[in-house]
């Protein structure tokens, strides 16, 4: 039951991650270059098909981004257009192992030599994806959800580094929260005199959930945790894993959260023995 509730949860909010990542796309390109030398090629570029098409709302920008790589590719077009759009792509969500995927199913089709071309400007976009960077880069690759910015604002509650990613402001709002490995947050509780609570799916990676009083639960990718008002647990990454999980904060009376003492090692350790 859990993981049909993922499954389902997933679906839904795979539409709202990608409204909430679809601002307006502009270009001035034309307008800059072309601008005084053909000024209606530069209105259809900026305007029209920048403007309006990469605009429309039939297709994400990260689809149009790996459509409009196929097709330059296939045409043999391996220059300085296609790295353009390889940068496009890249600020569009598309990522390392995708890009890899397409030019390799692509070079099947549109050529060897095509593909060798291109794969030579993206290994250069995407190189800092290359970088070590403890696992951050190969985990983002896992998920379908942005792992976000560092979660500053509440590291003092949290050992290790965390990071907050705004999923959905509407209706139900919901961040996805990522762990570095072994990061954990306090003991906490959510206080409400009615409702309130907080609803946990995790989405990526292996961590912890645990309650005081009982023992600890591992958590993976489509299992869903139920914490109810007014109980003091915590939850993070296990000790060799990356690890984000969605937090859905229950609507209820009076709710407050209070944070309390951290997670010892002595604590943690005793989970991954």
């Amino acid at each position: 039951m859990k993981k049909i509730l993922f499954l389902l949860l997933i679906l839904a909010t795979t539409n709202i991650h990608f409204i909430m990542a679809q601002e307006k796309i502009t270009q001035t390109a034309g307008h800059m270059q072309l601008g005084e030398f053909a000024p209606k090629f530069a209105e259809l570029n900026d305007d029209v098909l920048f403007g309006e098409v990469w605009n429309r709302p039939g297709l994400s920008p990260h689809d149009r981004s790996m459509i409009t790589i196929a097709t330059l590719v296939g045409k043999g077009i391996i220059d300085s257009s296609l790295t353009h759009h390889l940068q496009f792509a890249k600020q569009n969500g598309v990522t390392r192992t995708e890009i890899s995927e397409i030019l390799t199913h692509i070079a099947f089709y549109a050529g060897w030599p095509n593909a060798w071309g291109a794969f030579r400007l993206a290994k250069d976009v995407w190189a800092e994806d290359l970088t070590d960077d403890n696992g951050k880069a190969a985990f983002q690759r896992e998920m379908i959800f942005p792992i976000g910015e560092p979660n500053t604002a509440y590291a003092k509650y949290f050992i290790g580094n965390s990071y907050l990613a705004p999923i959905s402001k509407e209706q139900i709002p919901f961040n996805n929260v990522t762990f570095e490995p072994r990061c954990r947050n306090n003991w906490h509780i959510h206080h409400a005199t009615k409702g309130g609570g907080q609803m946990l799916v995790c989405v990526a990676g292996r961590g912890w959930y645990q309650e005081e009083g009982k023992p600890a639960v591992q958590m993976l990718p489509g299992d869903v945790i139920h914490i109810p008002a007014n109980v003091k647990h915590w939850h993070g990454a296990a000790a060799d894993s990356w690890f984000a999980h969605l937090a859905f904060e229950i609507p209820g009376e009076n709710s407050s959260n209070e944070w309390l003492e951290p997670v010892t090692d002595a604590e943690y350790d005793k989970l991954e023995e």
